[in-house]
């Protein structure tokens, strides 16, 4: 499984806003994951307020029209917010700061990272609970143009 894990973002939930569009632009089902229910509200109103023109259809992953939404929020564990076979073709984004539960049954993990100190410790102890674990790990720095 490839995981990627984005540093430097100047805003860990903004920049995860930002890549959540472009995947709904590139027709990609995506499955985000927070435990932290505020943080995931937080996404949630930030997805949102992206800016003027843009709009990424989003719901909990617990609503009713789940199945027909491209981007699906949890707090739960991801591997039940999609079938197994549908699972297998998304995408998650993890905004927790562990590893999420049930992440191998997804096609690709993305990971962001701010500057903040905390934040880099928590991404480096899943960085290596995914090394570990064997998984084709790409890291990007947001500070550099075309990462």
């Amino acid at each position: 499984m490839r995981i990627d894990f984005a540093f430097g973002a100047p805003d860990r939930l903004r920049s995860a806003c930002q890549t959540a569009y472009k995947q709904h632009q590139a027709g990609r089902r995506l499955v985000v994951y927070c435990s932290d229910g505020a943080r995931l509200s937080a996404f949630d109103r930030m997805l949102w307020d992206l800016d003027d023109i843009s709009f990424v259809p989003h719901v909990l992953a617990t609503d009713p029209l789940a199945s027909e939404t491209p981007v699906l929020l949890t707090a739960a564990d991801p591997a039940g917010a999609l079938p197994a076979d549908q699972a297998a073709q998304a995408w998650l984004m993890n905004l927790d700061d562990g590893c999420p539960p049930g992440y191998d049954g997804y096609a690709r993990l993305l990971e962001f990272v701010s500057g903040e100190t905390g934040d880099r410790h928590a991404a480096r102890q899943r960085w290596r609970v995914y090394q570990t674990a064997g998984h084709d790990l790409r890291s990007h720095d947001l500070a550099q143009p075309g990462s």
